[in-house]
């Protein structure tokens, strides 16, 4: 929209401005509604400096489970990406939300709680401009609204995006009703971003003295500091009549909504139908917050706490919503540009041992595409167990650091495992966000990288990213598709499923691809052996809740399948995970000292025997609590306390 210039006039100051809030959100259902809805809620998001939201609310029917709509989730996203980049919207933050529901005003207030939004932008659907999203305006909880509510009825000349260009003219009716402020805030921003000017319309029925003496003592601020105010109208008689009369001088009007003799819906009263039925005119309607719907909210929050849904609602929910595709996040341009706005950090740890194969090819594409072409990267370090061949010397020749876990905080110990080296490795690290990836993968691609780090970029709720594939399984010469992953289905999936369930919609917990905010990661304790995915995964569970965990689809994934006997030795240290947590959930002990020894059944030409191994889960405390840690990351003594 191009800026037209105003008449001399002081800059108003901010004060005037009702605390209207900085966070704005705008439900979306169709490509022309955004092109006409979205020059509103981006006015007033740049004039509060504020963050918008775009929602998109995939209804469910009734009696389907949510995770039906995971696919279109995938694709909307990329969809509105897609728009949001063709119009070059980068003044201000933008984020998109889409949501799973069996219901669209579900959906849209459950976003209004979740993110604490301060002002609701809506589409008034009519003939000319059917709104997909919503139709007509009778969800109840609008008469009383949680947040802020803007409705908007685009005008006969309002068809496209760049219509709003020839808006010059706004009309602000002004009753002294208890919107009137935030119908003052509206019209200011839109004028600012137009270039218009304001009429103050003050229709007095019957006119008094004392009602004209209000009326300049409660506008004139607004009249001497908003640049925007070029016109004040003071007139007699009937009020619907006035505003019409005047509309026809004006191509937008902004009011208040109905305080008395309404629709069961809270919002049109006789008033606004006679203004919405005798004129052109773009028409917004403003509506305060309720205090009454607060109160609600905040008791509705106490019984949710005692009254739980139904879990299979929330993990297919969760599943809809936290699930993502890799190729919304193949624009690594827009990651570099997210990462860059948000003043982060990203490192990324290769966990190795005997990887001389593949590491080197691991550590090229991912180098050349993401450090070199693209900055995502900050660094990139191999963490070593030990390796006997080649891996750390290949490693080194390519200009990557390399550390032995087994020397890094050895005042410590040091004990084998995967697990070891990853908690190890948050010391050495110094990115915000942290990303590890197995270094045995032969088909490596950036996305296995990309593709992790993407909804941490995208969404601050999210603290945990973790990835899933199809997992060819190799039986001679014979590539079995699918057939990998089967510690995950024998084993991790029936026991998650069984004991937290929450977690149950996670197609691959073991997945050794994931990615994680510092902050999260160093209050978490690490297992230090093949548990390791198992217990952060709980414990991101317990500690941030099951919105704060994504999952992404890398596609395929094709590296060394290991044999029977070695995963029967993960699956038993994975057991052992579960069965801690449950001691800790319970405050019971269920394992002993005993259990953690395991009988392997060996075969030999002619015999077969038992072998005894020890099995044994270690957990390492949260990084957070080491002293060195903190002093290396400038923390103070109370950073160290966990939740």
């Amino acid at each position: 929209m191009q800026r037209k210039t105003h008449p001399s006039k002081a800059r108003h100051t901010w004060e005037i401005r009702p605390q209207l809030g900085h966070r704005i959100l705008l439900p979306l259902g169709s490509r022309k509604e955004a092109e006409i809805l979205l020059p509103v809620a981006k006015a007033i998001a740049k004039a509060y400096r504020g963050q918008l939201i775009l929602l998109h609310v995939i209804a469910v029917p009734e009696g389907h489970p949510l995770s039906e709509g995971a696919a279109e989730a995938s694709r909307v996203r990329q969809q509105i990406d897609a728009f949001l980049a063709e119009k070059g919207m980068s003044d201000i933050p933008i984020r998109t939300v889409v949501r799973v529901a069996h219901e669209i005003w579900e959906g849209i207030w459950e976003t209004v709680r979740q993110e604490n939004i301060d002002l609701l932008v809506l589409g008034w659907s009519s003939e000319t401009f059917p709104s997909p999203v919503l139709g007509p305006l009778e969800d109840p909880r609008l008469a009383t609204p949680p947040c802020h509510v803007v409705i908007i009825r685009p005008g006969l000349q309002l068809q496209t995006e760049d219509d709003w260009r020839n808006i010059e003219h706004i009309l602000l009716p002004i009753r002294g009703g208890p919107h009137a402020s935030l119908s003052l805030a509206i019209a200011d921003a839109l004028a600012e971003t137009l270039g218009a000017h304001i009429t103050l319309l003050h229709v007095s029925e019957p006119p008094t003295r004392e009602d004209s003496e209000q009326f300049q003592s409660t506008w004139a601020p607004a009249l001497h500091q908003l640049e925007s105010v070029t016109r004040s109208i003071t007139t007699v008689g009937d009020v619907a009549s006035a505003i019409v009369q005047e509309a026809s001088r004006h191509e937008l009007i902004v009011m208040g909504a109905s305080v008395r003799r309404v629709e069961p819906d809270g919002w049109i009263g006789p008033l606004l139908k006679e203004v919405i039925q005798n004129t052109n005119a773009t028409v917004i309607v403003a509506k305060e917050r309720s205090p009454e719907a607060i109160i609600s909210e905040e008791r509705r929050g106490q019984e949710d706490v005692l009254v739980e849904k139904p879990l299979t609602v929330i993990v297919n929910k969760w599943f809809a919503e936290n699930t993502f595709h890799s190729r919304e996040f193949a624009e690594i341009e827009r990651l570099v540009e997210l990462k860059e706005e948000q003043g982060l950090s990203i490192s990324l740890g290769l966990p190795a041992l005997n990887e001389e194969e593949t590491v080197g090819n691991v550590i090229q594409t991912v180098k050349g595409a993401l450090m070199e072409r693209y900055p995502l990267l900050d660094e990139i370090v191999l963490i070593d167990s030990g390796s006997v061949d080649y891996t750390r010397e290949i490693a080194a020749d390519l200009g990557i650091p390399v550390y032995i876990h087994q020397e890094v905080l050895p005042q410590y110990g040091a004990y084998h495992g995967k697990g070891e080296a990853l908690w190890k490795s948050l010391y050495i690290l110094q990115g915000d966000i942290i990303a590890w990836i197995d270094t045995d993968i032969k088909n490596i691609h950036p996305r296995f990288v990309y593709g992790i780090l993407g909804p941490l970029l995208k969404n601050p709720r999210i603290m945990y990213v973790k990835g899933f594939y199809r997992r060819p399984l190799r039986q001679g010469e014979k590539l079995i598709a699918g057939g990998g992953g089967r510690v995950t289905e024998l084993t991790a999936r029936p026991l998650i499923n069984l004991f937290f369930p929450e977690l149950s919609g996670l197609i691959q917990p073991l997945a050794g691809e994931y990615a994680g905010r510092r902050t999260a990661l160093e209050r978490l304790p690490f297992f230090t052996g093949y548990g390791v995915e198992t217990g952060l995964l709980i414990d991101m569970l317990e500690a941030y809740g099951l919105h704060a965990i994504a999952q992404v689809d890398l596609l395929e994934r094709v590296h060394h399948n290991q044999p029977l006997p070695a995963l029967s030795k993960m699956a038993f240290a994975i057991i052992q995970v579960v069965i801690r947590r449950l001691e800790d959930r319970h405050k019971i002990r269920l394992l002993e000292d005993i259990n953690k020894t395991m009988n392997l059944i060996r075969y030999e030409p002619n015999r077969y025997y038992l072998e005894t191994v020890e099995i044994i889960e270690r957990e390492r405390p949260p990084m957070i609590t080491l002293p060195e840690y903190r002093a290396k990351r400038g923390l103070s003594e109370e950073a160290g306390d966990c939740p």
